[in-house]
């Protein structure tokens, strides 16, 4: 009995021991396709959830943008007879100036905030992080434009919403927040971001300013889709090849974070 009460006793110890032995710490990174595009959302939600608390970004590039219109049609009512004939210009341009001042953000305001370490420490790829800010500055881009093309429609009397514009300015808002959103994470580091951002970022920029245009004005001018179709493909081509470039290179900007 004795026997049998020890061996019973030395079980439960050894069972304590193994209870209490150190376990190395595994940390749920989400493998897969599913887990890494919860993780781009997730940082996705973080900036849009700032910005609704903050409301730094959206309201800026809203305001910039309306007044900008606003501006325009004042100076070009004067001299120009139809507004169809620099309604392209003007909205393109509006859109262009005024993300500048939402894509300067991106990681400006993570330095700010001294948030920028924890977040590239986070378990998770770089590029993730980028297309996570992506997201977001779309998000912002896109809502400014929802008020400012109907401003360009009341001001300058132009339907620049009918046809195959939505579809470019769409495509527009793609390479230009990809683009953006990579400068932004380039010039983060530097004092004076808010001015050498627009510098780097316009002239790279120019291939989606001339195609938009070219596509905006061949459908107010009632052009077939065969007369504007190059313009449409310049800007598909356009997303794809720096989307790519932004996701290979994007990793390089913080080796030596």
């Amino acid at each position: 009995m004795s026997m049998s009460v020890a061996t019973e006793s030395h079980r439960v110890e050894s069972h304590r021991a193994e209870s209490h032995r150190a376990v190395p710490v595994q940390m749920y990174t989400q493998p897969g396709h599913a887990g890494y595009w919860r993780k781009v959302w997730a940082i996705a939600a973080k900036d849009l959830r700032a910005e609704v608390r903050a409301k730094e970004v959206l309201g800026t590039m809203i305001a910039f943008g309306l007044l900008a219109v606003v501006v325009f049609g004042l100076a070009f009512d004067l001299r120009v007879p139809q507004g169809a004939m620099v309604a392209p210009g003007v909205l393109w341009g509006v859109i262009l100036f005024a993300g500048v001042l939402g894509l300067h953000r991106s990681f400006g305001a993570e330095m700010d905030r001294h948030t920028l370490p924890a977040l590239l420490l986070a378990p998770v790829d770089r590029s993730a992080i980028y297309f996570g800010k992506f997201l977001a500055q779309f998000v912002f881009l896109a809502a400014a434009v929802v008020v400012i093309a109907p401003a360009v429609v009341v001001i300058f009397n132009v339907n620049v919403l009918q046809g195959w514009i939505p579809v470019g300015l769409l495509l527009g808002l793609i390479g230009y927040t990809g683009v953006g959103t990579l400068f932004g994470a380039l010039t983060a580091g530097i004092r004076a971001r808010e001015s050498m951002l627009p510098i780097l970022l316009m002239p790279v920029m120019a291939p989606v300013f001339m195609a938009g245009i070219g596509l905006t004005a061949n459908v107010l001018d009632g052009r077939t889709f065969v007369d504007f179709r190059h313009w449409l493909l310049l800007l598909g081509i356009y997303d794809v090849v720096f989307l790519t470039i932004a996701y290979l290179v994007f990793d390089m900007i913080w080796e030596d974070s």
